[in-house]
């Protein structure tokens, strides 16, 4: 059956406009991409100072980021109506990667989380916070809102099956993002107050039998959440420091490259998750609200271009994408000043790493494809 992308269009007197910007004939957002230019910017001046002034590091976090520029602006040319057409693929490649860690995936840091293909060492897990809301938008996109019942338990299904997979992987913090970006896809389809209530009693009553399946290490991470100093030296340690580290920078920093905690390697993990603490070191008060600014206005414009969506799948999909990168700043900033626990969530567009990097810069080439490719109508 035949898809109508544009069925929100107005008619009775609207027509198509033929005028249409440089940035629109390149379907790129110019604010959106000011913007992530910024933080990928003041991302690499960061991570320069967290990983030792290692130019080398940040050369190749540069050239990632790059590459992943790369990548978004490629997905951004492809129309809506396109990506709806690959998103059962995307999904069932999703599905079969995770399945083919499941059997062989590389072990690393006591997880079995990637697949090596080659040269390439990558986290499946990773697609599956793009394409887990790309299937749910296109599912719900055919269907009457606010879905029914039916429409919710095949939605749980869709869900289940992936979420379950990277859990046992295990990866808690990224089944967790990936619940939450299906989530936010349901949620924007208009589910009414009294059945979210309903959500949250059944969640909250589940919390006992997630608590029966933590792997222990997750477990003495919440307790290392609700009580750090019971364990100042071993699993409080890395809490203990990174709040050091951000109280004492002040107001305006103890200076780029001069923050003790981090150069006299007291803060682990300082060029990935706990890198926001470098930066609270070093830039202080100061430094905390320019990043803190930054993504304000980078998830404030994306929600405005997920409001112009001219249809139910990219209304649905864009939305998911912009709130979805909302938590993960929120889990990483509240990790790291010890308001939520540790679960290995990295600072997005800031943080060290590789296929994270490249999913985030993905879900804002499909933002902007998403924006760009609308009719213009003018009346």
């Amino acid at each position: 059956m035949a898809i109508d992308f544009q069925r929100t269009a107005p008619r009775g007197g609207a027509r198509v406009g033929r005028k249409r910007s440089l940035w629109l004939r390149l379907h790129l957002d110019p604010w959106l991409l000011s913007i992530l230019l910024l933080l990928i910017s003041f991302g690499l001046v960061v991570l320069y100072s967290a990983s030792g002034m290692s130019a080398s590091t940040t050369l190749a976090q540069a050239v990632r980021m790059g590459v992943a520029l790369l990548g978004a602006v490629i997905i951004a040319q492809f129309p809506p109506s396109t990506l709806y057409r690959w998103t059962p693929l995307a999904y069932g490649a999703g599905l079969l990667m995770l399945i083919a860690v499941e059997i062989m995936g590389d072990i690393g840091m006591g997880a079995q989380r990637w697949l090596v293909i080659g040269p390439l060492r990558f986290q499946p897990s990773e697609l599956m916070k793009i394409a887990m809301p790309m299937m749910l938008a296109a599912y719900l996109h055919r269907r009457p809102l606010p879905p029914s019942w039916r429409d919710l338990l095949v939605c749980g299904l869709i869900i289940a099956v992936p979420v379950l997979l990277i859990a046992r992987q295990p990866d808690l913090g990224t089944s967790l993002l990936v619940t939450c970006a299906a989530v936010f896809v349901i949620l924007l389809a208009g589910l009414s107050w009294r059945f979210i209530l309903a959500l949250g009693v059944m969640a909250a009553a589940a919390m006992p039998l997630l608590w029966i399946n933590m792997h222990n290490y997750q477990r003495q991470r919440v307790l290392t959440f609700l009580n750090p100093e019971s364990d100042p030296l071993g699993a409080g340690w890395n809490i203990i420091q990174s709040k050091t580290a951000i109280g004492s920078g002040g107001i305006e920093g103890k200076g780029w490259g001069l923050g003790t905690q981090s150069q006299l390697e007291f803060l682990p993990e300082r060029h990935t998750d706990f890198i926001v603490a470098v930066l609270g070191e070093e830039f202080g008060l100061i430094g905390m609200g320019t990043i803190l600014t930054l993504y304000l206005l980078l998830v404030s414009r994306g929600l405005v271009m997920a409001n112009q969506a001219q249809d139910t799948y990219g209304r649905l999909l864009a939305g998911s994408i912009v709130l979805t990168f909302f938590i993960y700043v929120f889990v990483n900033i509240g990790m790291v000043s010890g308001i939520l626990p540790v679960v290995g969530v990295p600072l997005p567009l800031v943080s060290y790493g590789g296929t994270s990097s490249v999913t985030l810069m993905a879900g804002f080439g499909i933002l902007m494809s998403i924006h760009t490719h609308r009719r213009l109508l003018t009346h």
